[in-house]
């Protein structure tokens, strides 16, 4: 009798649970189940036989925050909206609207758009021994087609993978039911994950690069955008795409709105006087998980202070004094905000507690006089707890316990049509002790979180 691929599949999975399996031969499974076409170009990491365990606390924080965040960016749109018209302080969409061309800001505003968000929301989260500390949003994330296969596999090696082992394509499936990808040039290291999960989507999805098509071709049709607006010079057509796009011949998501994709607004959400708008418009249980996630912030603005104030949190009269603050003060991260390709990953991050007092004080004073033209940002900065987590030594044939600091990536999904907020799964990147910026690298782990509790 000839066996059906999904019944084929179903027994592989019943018998790989059927025993407690060792770490060897989950490497086995891990490797037998590599996509052929890879997940990332070029890209390389430590590999583990486990997922990563959240605790029973961490779980339930990163379970709400979905929602908290949905709804923090839909009243940051509206804080936005206000400002341009002039109901709400002006400074907040003058800074946000800084270094754009004008019609791209005019984009952003246009009626066409409101109200239209990513649909994808996902937040970089430290794992700190009080919590978790968020220190940035991403509306287009790379590691979706990764996150989705790693819970598939680590699930099939019977690990309790948060969203479960097809939360990432369904999730992905419901918030975009019908978009084939763009795929830019600079985000082409991407392309091999989205191909991955447009062959799981299946109903025909297509990954396609610029050079490669004709807007044209797109009449009719959505979008999934995954090119940062800054680049759109780099882009053949894609200022054809959003005309189309504003006049309703095809759908784009996540919509080009400029002002959505800052880092700042995490700045903007502690910023004292914005206090009052945040707590009128956000639910008082939303106010109390942000507050209790999102680390103090500054825009960094060279803006004189009154003789007898200073800068909220800092003890400082100015941002002079910032630069010359001393190493234990300086336990500060600062970054470009967004629409520029510096603002992209780590690329402009700078810690304060990790440079000498001379690189400090230079990058205060980069930061101060490019401040009208690309927006940078300040965050204090919480340092990740020491974890151990087990890493795969070929060499040895074993796996050896490795001290580790963790980046937490929830994906979020927000369906199309009407419906509750989606975890979809959680990607750990688990790197070595000693690194103070937490991301993907060739010596982390990137891994799938299971519930720790239920492992």
């Amino acid at each position: 009798m000839e066996l059906n691929d999904d019944f084929q599949d179903g027994i592989e999975l019943e018998l790989i649970l059927d025993f407690m399996m060792t770490d060897q031969e989950r490497m086995e499974v891990l490797r037998s189940r590599w996509p052929e076409g890879g997940l990332f170009l070029d890209k390389e990491w430590v590999l583990s036989p486990r997922a990563f365990p959240l605790r029973a606390e961490e779980v339930e924080v990163v379970q709400r925050l979905g929602p908290a965040l949905a709804s923090f960016q839909r009243v940051a749109e509206q804080l936005y909206l206000a400002s341009a018209e002039g109901s709400a302080p002006s400074w907040v969409a003058e800074v946000l609207d800084r270094g754009k061309p004008p019609e791209l800001v005019q984009q952003g505003r246009a009626e066409v758009w409101r109200g239209k968000l990513p649909r994808v929301i996902r937040p970089d989260l430290v794992l700190t021994e009080q919590g978790v500390a968020i220190t940035e949003l991403d509306s287009i994330p790379g590691g979706i087609g990764l996150t989705a296969w790693l819970n598939e596999t680590y699930a099939a090696m019977g690990d309790v993978v948060i969203g479960g082992p097809e939360g990432m394509v369904e999730g992905f499936r419901a918030a975009f039911p019908e978009e084939n990808f763009l795929i830019s040039e600079e985000s082409g290291d991407y392309a091999p994950e989205m191909r991955w999960l447009a062959e799981r989507l299946g109903e025909d999805r297509k990954v396609v690069r610029p050079w490669e098509t004709e807007p044209e071709a797109w009449r009719g049709r959505s979008m999934y955008r995954f090119f940062e607006l800054f680049d759109l010079a780099e882009v053949p057509h894609a200022r054809v795409f959003l005309e189309m796009a504003a006049r309703g011949e095809m759908e784009m998501t996540p919509p080009p709105r400029a002002f959505v994709e800052e880092k700042l607004w995490l700045a903007l959400y502690v910023e004292p006087s914005l206090r009052g708008w945040w707590t009128a418009h956000l639910e008082s249980a939303v106010v109390e998980l942000l507050d209790r996630c999102i680390p103090q912030g500054w825009l960094v603005e060279d803006v004189p202070t009154p003789g007898f104030a200073e800068i909220a949190g800092l003890g400082v009269p100015d941002w002079a004094a910032v630069g010359g603050l001393g190493r234990a003060e300086r336990e500060l991260v600062l970054k470009v905000s967004g629409f520029s390709a510096l603002g992209w990953g780590s690329r402009s991050v700078r810690i304060g507690h990790d440079l000498s007092a001379a690189d400090w004080a230079a990058a205060v004073e980069l930061a101060l006089a490019q401040a009208q033209v690309q927006p940078q940002v300040m965050q204090r900065f919480h340092t990740g707890r020491v974890v151990q987590h087990p890493a795969w030594k070929d060499e040895l044939g074993i796996s050896l316990q490795v001290p580790s600091r963790v980046r937490l990536c929830p994906y979020y999904f927000v369906p199309k049509e009407a419906g509750q907020v989606r975890l979809g799964g959680v990607l750990a990147a688990v790197c070595p002790e000693d690194k103070k910026i937490l991301h993907g690298m060739r010596d982390a782990m990137m891994l799938p979180c299971c519930d720790g509790g239920a492992a």
